[in-house]
Formats: structure tokens, C-alpha cells, sequence
């Protein structure tokens, strides 16, 4: 509580009014070198600079100086920071459709269509919206990981080395998956697989790649087993306080925007190449890479349909949502037009995909209007 309050009072002292300043903060619980937050906050934060001529200055917060992963909803909504990242994972009471379409993560592989999507469907479906405005929270563009792998400090290659074992998920579905498979799934922050894998209380983490070199783990775990088990989308990479945006000109809005849609395209384009260049990194330095058994690779092959049998029913039971079924197929759809959408672009092209993210998803979203009380 003593930590929250400072955190509160330091926000307090230097957030201002936007019609004020423009300067405000910026937050995400990730370390400064994590994809997330390098290209996602840090270097965002340079394209908003520059695309307003100064007038929007982001004061960027990394790691959890201000707020921990499960703290971030609460921060965004009391305004102690004006924007920031939030895993909605942690917080699956306050936002159901976010986690329920989240259930689908161990079904898609490809980040590049999941980024673009996720914000397109965020922004646009009804039933997420309302949610967004009911946490207090103004959606401006999404998040997606690669495909999350095991990273153990013993071999997992197969069920039989699998069972037993400590493992680090996030969401519901992997851990279900994990359970299922004979493992013993731990829902911890991402912050803490270091700790829990040096001290002996996880046996593996469940993330994507760059962890080996981004948080060190190619120290605790030399093990890393191709295995794909989802990707992660749920909750906004920019969620802002509907007082601070409200606050802010349609111009204003507009350049954060166009600063998201650049910053989705950065942002995939790296964190891919980072989870490419983390395990090379590790095989270099004497760390162990497989691919996975084909007892274990069946195991999530048959857990994948099973999801997708099971989807409807979850969102309704498990998470409330009255027109599940609704909800789930626009997700799909929306999923589906990005990957057509996407078919013929260079992936690797920040420009194009900027400019397939302004006529796409962004072209139809009114500064004035969007998100305003």
C-alpha cells in the first residue's frame, strides 16, 4: 500500500492536465530492453514526439516503478498514469471478452496477423468496447507475442519428461493444456520466471524466445523446446485515462493514432526477429534447443481442437458473455481479413504495414468522437 501511494503521489506530482501540458506518463511493467516496452513504449514514445512537433511529450515509465503487471487497469483507470500497457490475464473479472477471445491464443501462431487484428476488433466490436468503457479505459492499439515455448532448467521434450513439472502460464487455456498434459501449470508474472526458475519453484516458464536473452533466462533455463503453446494478445498496448484523452484536442488524438499504427508495425517486425536472435544467441552460448517429441507436439494438436470445440461454452460459462457465440465469430472473422489482408505485404516492411493499419483500422475511427466522454 505504502508503495502504491507513493507511486500515486509521484504521478500526481507530475502528470498535468493535457490542456495544460502535454507531457504525460507513460507506463509498462516490462524492463526497458523487452520488446514491449523497447518499441512498444520507448521508441513510441519518439514517434509521438515527433509526429506532434513536440507538442506530445510521453514521460515513459519501464519495469514496476510505478505499477505492477496486476495494478496496471486500476493505475490507467485512476489516472496515475495517462497510458499504459495491460495484460488483461491478470485481471480476468474486470475484462471477460478480452480473456474470452484470449482463449484462442493456442490456436493462431502468426503475430503479425494477431497484432493488427486484435486492435482492429478492440476498436470496433461493440461488446469489447463496452467493456473498455466500463473499466475506464480508452483502447488505441494492441499487443501480440510470438508463439510462447518451454523454457526449462531440465530437458522437456516429451510427456514423460513434461510430467511432474512446475510451469510458469498465463491465461486460462495453456494452463488447462499444461494440467492435462501431466504438468503442474503456476500462474506468476512474466517478471518473476527468473526468481522462480533460479530458485527451484518453476521447472519451466512458458514465454516467447527473446526471454532467453531479454530477461536472462538462458541462465536458469538451457533447455528450450520448440514446442508452440499460443500467443498472447489480451488487454491494450496503449490504454489511456478517458479524463486525459477527453482532455486532449482531435489533433492530438489523431497523432496518437497514427503513433499506435507505426508503433504495431515496429513493434511485431522486432519482437519476431528478437525471438529468432535470442535462440541463436542461446545455442551459441552452449544452451540446449529441441524440437518437440512427437507424444508432446500430438498433445497440443489434439488440445487445439478441443479449444476450438469448447470456445463457445467457455465464453458463455466461464466468462458471462451473453452472445458468446457472436463475440467469438467476429473475433474470427476479424482474424481472417488480416490474414488475407496481410497475404501479399512484406512483412518485414514498417511502412507498408503503417499505412494497411491507417486504411484498414484506423480510417473509420474519428479523433473527435472516439473514446470522448
Amino acid at each position: 500500500m505504502k508503495k502504491f501511494l507513493t507511486s500515486t503521489l509521484l504521478a500526481g506530482l507530475l502528470a498535468q492536465p493535457a490542456m495544460a501540458q502535454t507531457s504525460f506518463i507513460a507506463n509498462t511493467f516490462y524492463d526497458a530492453a523487452h520488446p514491449l516496452a523497447k518499441y512498444g513504449y520507448t521508441e513510441w514514445a519518439d514517434i509521438v514526439k515527433d509526429l506532434s512537433d513536440g507538442d506530445l511529450t510521453p514521460q515513459v515509465y519501464t519495469g514496476t516503478v510505478l505499477l505492477a503487471p496486476r495494478a496496471a487497469l486500476q493505475g490507467i483507470r485512476d489516472n496515475v498514469v495517462q497510458v499504459g500497457h495491460h495484460a488483461a490475464i491478470y485481471t480476468p473479472s474486470d475484462l471477460p471478452v478480452a480473456n474470452a477471445v484470449q482463449e484462442l491464443g493456442f490456436n493462431y501462431s502468426d503475430p503479425l496477423a494477431a497484432i493488427f487484428a486484435v486492435a482492429d476488433f478492440s476498436m470496433h466490436n461493440t461488446t469489447q468496447l463496452q467493456e473498455w468503457r466500463d473499466q475506464g479505459v480508452v483502447y488505441l492499439g494492441a499487443y501480440a507475442t510470438p508463439p510462447y515455448i518451454l523454457m526449462c532448467a531440465q530437458p522437456v521434450r516429451n510427456l514423460a519428461e513434461l510430467k511432474g513439472k512446475r510451469i510458469r502460464t498465463a491465461g486460462s487455456a495453456v494452463s488447462q493444456w499444461v494440467e492435462e498434459a501431466g504438468g503442474i501449470p503456476v500462474n506468476v508474472p512474466s517478471s518473476e520466471m527468473y526468481t522462480g526458475l533460479e530458485r527451484g519453484t518453476l521447472d519451466c516458464a512458458t514465454n516467447a524466445a527473446n526471454d532467453l536473452v531479454d530477461r536472462s533466462l538462458m541462465e536458469v533455463a538451457e533447455h528450450t523446446t520448440l514446442l508452440p503453446t499460443g500467443m498472447y494478445w489480451s488487454g491494450p498496448n496503449w490504454g489511456y485515462n478517458p479524463q486525459f484523452w477527453s482532455g486532449l484536442t482531435a489533433d492530438q488524438r489523431a497523432v496518437l493514432m497514427q503513433a499506435s499504427a507505426r508503433s504495431m508495425a515496429r513493434l511485431v517486425i522486432n519482437y519476431s526477429a528478437q525471438a529468432e536472435s535470442a535462440l541463436a544467441t542461446a545455442k551459441d552460448q552452449g544452451g540446449n534447443v529441441y524440437e518437440p517429441d512427437a507424444d508432446l507436439k500430438a498433445s497440443v494438436e489434439a488440445f487445439r481442437a478441443k479449444t476450438l470445440a469448447e470456445v463457445y461454452d467457455k465464453a458463455g460459462e466461464t466468462y458471462g458473455l451473453t452472445n458468446a457465440q457472436a463475440t467469438i465469430d467476429d473475433f474470427r472473422a476479424t482474424m481472417d481479413k488480416w490474414t488475407t489482408l496481410l497475404a501479399d505485404v512484406d512483412p518485414t516492411d514498417e511502412d507498408a504495414l503503417t499505412a494497411l493499419a491507417m486504411s484498414h483500422l484506423f480510417a473509420d475511427i474519428d479523433p473527435t468522437t472516439y473514446g470522448v466522454n
